[in-house]
């Protein structure tokens, strides 16, 4: 079997579509991550003992120096890419406090609702996009 993609470890991660008053945040990975330039609701891999809650609180303050707060949670998504499997969970979440800045993305937008689907998504991120659009 080329690749050994039936022995692919499943990654989990956490994401938040967070929410500033009446827009909603994307971001863009940079040139040097694995997806570069693609926009996705932000978020990071869960670590050992950690919840999904701590996990996403924790990459959000992470990556874009802000805390939320967590409001429900979606259906997981689990998604095979050419080199690596995730399984990603995501969050409604909104923003509390703090100064966005990014410190692993290359941009951020913050748009209505409805104007996320005109960015170009990471595919995982497409399911998770959907089901928010339909609420």
């Amino acid at each position: 079997m080329v690749g050994g993609a039936l022995n692919m470890k499943t990654i989990p991660v956490t994401c938040a579509i967070i929410q500033f008053d009446d827009k909603i945040l994307a971001v863009q990975r940079s040139e040097t991550m694995k997806l570069p330039l693609k926009w996705e609701f932000a978020g990071g891999k869960i670590e050992e003992g950690e919840t999904e809650v701590e996990c996403i609180k924790r990459e959000i303050f992470e990556e874009l120096n802000i805390k939320i707060e967590i409001k429900d949670k979606l259906t997981p998504v689990t998604h095979e890419y050419p080199d690596f499997k995730i399984k990603l969970i995501p969050f409604t979440a909104e923003y509390i406090s703090g100064e966005l800045i990014l410190n692993e993305h290359v941009n951020s937008v913050l748009v209505n609702k409805k104007e996320l689907i005109n960015l170009d998504w990471a595919e995982a991120d497409l399911p998770i996009l959907q089901e928010y659009l339909s609420l």
